[in-house]
C-alpha cells in the first residue's frame, strides 16, 4: 500500500510498480489475508486494504440523501449472507408525462454551496486520516443518467426520454444543476481527485443512441468538470457497462481519467490514452469465479501486458471481487498483481 505511489500514478509519474486497488465485498478473502473476520471486527478491512496493496480508493460522497420523490428498484442478494437484499419495489411515477413534467430543483432543492463544501471537506479528511495509506477520493455518484435511474426508475426514464427529447431534456438540466452545485462544493475541498460517477451506458453499450449522449450529455460533463480543473483537480470518469465507443468523447470533455468494468476496451485505451490519462480497472471477475488458476494468471497477465507500460495504469478487478469467488483464487490473484505489477 502507498499514498505515495497512487498520487504518482494519478500525476503519471511511473510509480516503481503499477498502481492497485480493489472494490471488494468479500470478508472471507479478508478473514484469510488479515486473519479478523470483518463482519465481528470491522477494522479488519483497514488492515486488508494495507495488506493486500491498495493504493487507491474509490469514494464518492452526494451529500445528505433527496427529500422528495425517487423509485426503489430493490437490490438482488449479492453480498454475504444476503444483507443486501430488498424485495421492496415501487415507483411514484405513473406515466411518463409524470416524468417530462417533473422539476428535480422544485423537488430536491439545490444546497448551499458553502455549507456543502465544508459537509465534504470535513468527510474527506476523515476518510483521508483513516486510510493514510491510500488516496482517498472526492466524488459524485448520481451525475445525470444515474440521477434519471435513482428518481424514476428504468421503465419510467425509458419511457419518458423516448417520448420527447426536448422536454426530457429540461428534466436533465434540472438535475445537472444539482450535480454542478455539489461539484462546485467538491472544487473547494482540499481532495485531489475527483470521480465523477455516471452509469450510462449498459453491457452491450450505449443505452441511447449516440447522438443522444453527444447533444444532451457530454457537453453537461464538460460544464461538471471545469470547476474541478480549475482547482486544479484529477477527474476520473467511471461508469459500470461498455462506454468504448464514447471513450474519446469523454476525453475531450476533460476527464483526467477512466475507472471501467472488464467490458471497456483495454486495448482501445492504452493505445490512445496510455500516456496522458489515469487508466483503472479491467480485470474480469468471471477469471477469478469461475476459472482456476491459469485462468486468473492470464487475466492478471493481459491487463499487465497493457497497462504496465502506462505510468497512470490501476490493476482492479473491475466489475468487483465479491463473497462467491473462491478464495483461493482471489489469495492467487493478489499474489499476481504483486509479483507481476513491479516494473
Amino acid at each position: 500500500m502507498s499514498y505515495t505511489i497512487g498520487m504518482q500514478a494519478i500525476n503519471l509519474e511511473m510509480p516503481w510498480r503499477v498502481g492497485h486497488t480493489e472494490y471488494c465485498s468479500h470478508p472471507l478473502l479478508v478473514k484469510a489475508v488479515t486473519g479478523r473476520d470483518p463482519r465481528e471486527d470491522p477494522c479488519a478491512w483497514q488492515q486488508f486494504y494495507d495488506t493486500a496493496g491498495y493504493d487507491f480508493h474509490w469514494v464518492t460522497n452526494d451529500g445528505p440523501g433527496w427529500q422528495g420523490r425517487q423509485t426503489s428498484m430493490g437490490h438482488a442478494e449479492f453480498q454475504q449472507d444476503g444483507v443486501d437484499f430488498n424485495p421492496n419495489v415501487f415507483c411514484p411515477f405513473e406515466t411518463p408525462e409524470d416524468v417530462l413534467g417533473f422539476d428535480p430543483i422544485a423537488e430536491y432543492g439545490l444546497p448551499d454551496i458553502s455549507e456543502r463544501a465544508a459537509f465534504f471537506e470535513e468527510f474527506h479528511r476523515a476518510g483521508q486520516a483513516a486510510n493514510p495509506g491510500q488516496v482517498f477520493t472526492g466524488g459524485y455518484y448520481k451525475t445525470i443518467v444515474s440521477a434519471c435511474i435513482q428518481a424514476f426508475g428504468w421503465e419510467m426514464f425509458l419511457a419518458a426520454a423516448g417520448t420527447d427529447h426536448e422536454r426530457f431534456d429540461r428534466v436533465l438540466e434540472g438535475f445537472f444543476q444539482i450535480s454542478l452545485a455539489n461539484i462546485r462544493a467538491w472544487a473547494r475541498t482540499s481532495a485531489p481527485v475527483f470521480i465523477s460517477h455516471d452509469d450510462m451506458v449498459w453491457t452491450e453499450g450505449a443505452i441511447f443512441h449516440p447522438d443522444w449522449y453527444r447533444r444532451y450529455v457530454f457537453p453537461r460533463y464538460k460544464k461538471l468538470w471545469q470547476p474541478l480543473s480549475e482547482a486544479g483537480k484529477k477527474v476520473l470518469f467511471c461508469s459500470d457497462g461498455d462506454f468504448t465507443e464514447f471513450v474519446d468523447d469523454i476525453a475531450a470533455a476533460g476527464a483526467d481519467g477512466f475507472i471501467f468494468e472488464p467490458l471497456t476496451d483495454l486495448r482501445y485505451i492504452t493505445e490512445r490514452y496510455g500516456q496522458t490519462h489515469v487508466i483503472i480497472g479491467n480485470a474480469d471477475t468471471r477469471a477469478l469465479t469461475f476459472g482456476d488458476l491459469d485462468d486468473v494468471r492470464r487475466e492478471v497477465e493481459r491487463c499487465m501486458t497493457l497497462g504496465k507500460p502506462c505510468p497512470g495504469y490501476f490493476i482492479a478487478v473491475g466489475n468487483h471481487i465479491p463473497p462467491n469467488v473462491p478464495v483461493d483464487n482471489a489469495l492467487y490473484y493478489l499474489d499476481l498483481v504483486d509479483r507481476l505489477g513491479r516494473r
